[in-house]
């Protein structure tokens, strides 16, 4: 079986408790929309939170989020192919799997495409109060030229694609922050989602970021609910 929720900020007890209600195995996966908190401090201060998952009977296999490390930029990970697809790893964690931005993975016989990333609107507040703050957190110009060029390649058809923050046209503002200046705010992942979402033919889309749980035309925004991938 393969799942799907949002955002954990390194609190996975709602998983472990689905996870035990419904007997997953090592052979299922829970996809994380995003800020998993795995990498949040991106040394050796994870190995707890790593070390409490490796117990979880699933496999995770996360996106890329903003409050955390890309694993790409931590020496410990290494890649392998993963349902077709490129994913970042580690020996010592081998349930917890990072997707690459701009691959393909096949679960259950649908193509789904992966764009992570997204600005943290408390920036500012992060850097001040000493928290941590990443200045990978977005999606590079690299990044981006190579997600449309797979796109292309693949007649901009897609089953589903999974992002961390969604499309500028399906913001859900009843959900931004109160006392965050807007007109600061970089919306320029945002924007490229829209670019995505007006060329390319896609079924579903689910991202989380915004700490809500609704679904608006086929945009699935995810939080706390866990449900099956494309069910």
């Amino acid at each position: 079986m393969i799942y799907i929720t949002g955002d954990k900020h390194a609190d996975f007890n709602d998983v472990f408790d689905f996870c035990y209600k419904y007997k997953t195995k090592l052979d299922d996966i829970m996809i994380i929309l995003g800020d998993a908190g795995i990498n949040y401090y991106a040394n050796e201060s994870d190995y707890i939170l790593k070390n409490s998952l490796l117990q979880m009977p699933i496999t995770l296999f996360c996106i890329h989020g903003n409050h955390e490390e890309r694993p790409e930029n931590i020496k410990s990970y290494k890649t392998k192919k993963f349902h077709n697809g490129i994913v970042y790893y580690e020996e010592e964690y081998p349930n917890i799997l990072f997707a690459k931005d701009g691959e393909i993975y096949d679960f259950n016989n649908n193509k789904v495409f992966v764009i992570g990333g997204a600005y943290s609107v408390d920036k500012e507040f992060r850097l001040v109060h000493g928290y941590r703050w990443y200045p990978s957190e977005q999606p590079s110009e690299e990044t981006k030229k190579h997600v449309l060029n797979v796109l292309s390649k693949n007649n901009n058809t897609i089953d589903i694609i999974l992002s961390h923050t969604c499309p500028y046209k399906y913001l859900p503002r009843e959900m931004f922050l109160s006392g965050i200046d807007q007109s600061k705010v970089d919306n320029s992942t945002e924007y490229f989602l829209d670019e995505i979402e007006n060329k390319v033919k896609y079924k579903k889309w689910y991202c989380g970021h915004y700490h809500t749980d609704k679904k608006i035309d086929k945009i699935r925004f995810m939080f706390n609910d866990i449900e099956i991938l494309d069910d």
